[in-house]
């Protein structure tokens, strides 16, 4: 049994306990493996490391609450409480998938996300394919998140591939970690938008959670988990295989990439595109594709996008070709 205690600075306790500590009581009522101690302007909280990460979410919640609008109701504990323990709200059920740091719904938002979402659902293996910006890799993390938080799973694994794009890992200053940690980065924001960063930080810490380079998946086997390749446009085929074989018993496993965007050396053929061709009809396996449609992120990219997809474009990059070496 794990203790934290939790210090409550500039707040009357009495309107944050509620009468008879009723508001702390609502929080303990989700947690009975665990118990919550008041004493004068102090919370103790004694119980599993997982429960207290939970209980310690809530309060912070309801801190932050309190000094918006002056008092805590019933109601509002109810609702803070839900979102952690539950997740997910009656309304909308079926469309969301968490809830972010922020209290913002986690949910698809265009008609292949929701493919997406169904897809994986129904099946172990799922290849989503799409350009930046449509989304496969957040949707993807968040469907990883909510398994771990329906302990669906034991634990997330995810990785990609660091493949240099337009640098070389071994001129980059730092450590091996920090060499590769800017190819993660995109993961990391990811996280950080659905899970508090103590609780990140200890699910990082215990395992829970894992992020990775490709390399190092090498020879495991990956039981009770939900895995995540990203970047898979960026995978040799021996690669690819290797990965996709360290599958174990009750895993999921989603493999996102971006055939535009492939950054191995000329001589190398992407892992992905043979991996769906391979597999296209093995039962279990399904491939989800994204378009411009889905692209979420700020207007400019989904034009950006179809303007380097246009069929003129090969043509006019053949010319500037030929122009920079003078043929």
């Amino acid at each position: 049994m794990v203790e934290k205690l939790i210090t409550l600075d500039n707040i009357t306790m009495v309107d944050f306990l509620g009468v008879g500590n009723e508001n702390i009581k609502e929080v303990a009522s989700a947690f009975p493996k665990s118990k919550i101690v008041s004493r004068g302007n102090e919370l103790l909280i004694k119980g599993s490391a997982s429960e207290i990460i939970q209980i310690n979410d809530i309060v912070q919640s309801l801190v932050k609450h309190y000094h918006k609008y002056g008092k805590i109701t019933h109601e509002s504990v109810q609702s803070y409480v839900r979102r952690e323990v539950h997740h997910l709200d009656k309304e909308g059920q079926d469309d969301i998938l968490v809830y972010g740091n922020r209290g913002n719904v986690i949910k698809p938002k265009t008609r292949n996300q929701k493919a997406l979402v169904e897809a994986v659902n129904k099946n172990d293996l799922v290849f989503a394919i799409g350009p930046a910006g449509s989304g496969k890799t957040f949707i993807s993390v968040a469907m990883a998140v909510r398994a771990l938080k329906n302990k669906e799973v034991q634990k997330i694994i995810i990785t990609r591939p660091a493949v240099e794009a337009g640098e070389n890992l071994g001129f980059l200053p730092g450590d091996l970690k920090e060499k590769i940690d800017p190819y993660l980065r995109p993961i990391y924001d990811a996280l950080g938008d659905m899970i508090p960063a103590e609780k990140l930080k200890f699910y990082q810490e215990n395992n829970i959670i894992e992020i990775a380079p490709l390399a190092y998946m090498r020879g495991r086997t990956l039981n009770n988990a939900f895995v995540l390749l990203d970047e898979a446009q960026n995978t040799t085929s021996m690669q690819m295989k290797m990965f996709l074989t360290r599958m174990g018993p009750n895993s999921k496993v989603i493999v996102t990439g971006d055939k535009s965007q492939v950054d191995l050396p000329r001589h190398q053929h992407s892992g992905l595109a043979e991996a769906v061709r391979l597999l296209s009809n093995v039962k279990g396996i399904v491939t989800v594709e994204l378009d411009t449609k889905d692209v979420v992120r700020h207007k400019l990219v989904k034009e950006i996008i179809n303007a380097y997809d246009k069929p003129n474009n090969n043509s006019d990059k053949s010319k500037e070709n030929r122009e920079s070496t003078g043929a």
